[in-house]
């Protein structure tokens, strides 16, 4: 991540942790509910900020949970958690990350990739650290969702504003890759991963939609029904932030690749 990147990272984590974390999103909540029973024996979180994802897994789900973060506010409430920490630069060319080959039965990057510069490096070392067969689980913003093609046609600004304080001069700050599911889906396969399932979660925990079904149970259970109604009839290439699932591959490349089945929860 860019330096001035981390340190509004570290600005906006400042006296955050799980009890207080206010962007608990559904990308959050299908962990480790998506995993199958006991076939992960060995779990990294490449970026596991203050632990939302991690933690839930390490109290369900029977296995070892490494979480790597850079940021001090971070790796204090993981470290709180009783989490097992490591720390690496995930954006350094020069330097493989610190494990042998084939250590991890899974590998979790969850608004990840898009902060990071040296990205054909980065995924080949997720690609070496994975046992063959093991999966990786992603998930970036998708440029060509809804939810941010709408706001751009009506009103020709940005995706992120540099302008605006908090969220959006964060992102605006940090997110050097703009990904659209199709290129994701791509790229990824291209360095020996196979795409096998997308999930795409339904409103139902997040912290957004708890606020809202609190001011309107009625509307909250309009719009979810409304998503559901969309993810069902529509390709996952318009949905928000779906997470995929790719299993690692003995070939090197995947220019071809099945297309990943669809999951609605």
């Amino acid at each position: 991540m860019r330096e001035e990147a981390q340190k509004l990272e570290d600005g906006r984590l400042e006296g955050l942790e799980l009890s207080n974390y206010p962007w608990f999103h559904e990308r959050h909540r299908i962990f480790p509910d998506i995993f199958e029973k006991g076939i992960y024996k060995k779990i990294l979180d490449t970026a596991a900020g203050v632990g939302v994802v991690a933690k839930r897994i390490q109290d369900n789900y029977d296995c070892f949970m490494l979480c790597n973060d850079i940021s001090e506010q971070s790796l204090k409430s993981l470290i709180k958690n009783n989490l097992a920490t490591v720390s690496f630069d995930l954006d350094d060319p020069e330097t493989s990350f610190p494990f042998p080959d084939e250590t991890f039965d899974a590998i979790i990057s969850l608004a990840t990739l898009e902060h990071i510069i040296n990205l054909d490096h980065h995924i080949s070392e997720i690609w070496r650290l994975l046992k063959y067969g093991g999966h990786l689980y992603i998930s970036t913003p998708n440029y060509t969702s809804i939810h941010f093609l709408v706001p751009f046609v009506l009103n020709g600004r940005t995706f992120h504003n540099p302008l605006k304080e908090g969220i959006p001069k964060y992102e605006f700050y940090a997110h050097v890759r703009y990904f659209t599911y199709k290129t994701l889906v791509d790229f990824i396969s291209f360095f020996g991963f196979q795409p096998e399932k997308v999930y795409l979660p339904l409103p139902k925990s997040s912290t957004k939609f708890l606020a809202l079904k609190e001011r309107s149970s009625l509307i909250a259970f309009t719009i979810k029904t409304l998503i559901y109604l969309f993810y069902f009839m529509a390709t996952p290439r318009w949905a928000f932030h779906p997470v995929l699932c790719f299993s690692k591959t003995h070939h090197q490349s995947l220019k071809k690749h099945k297309k990943p089945k669809k999951i609605i929860l």
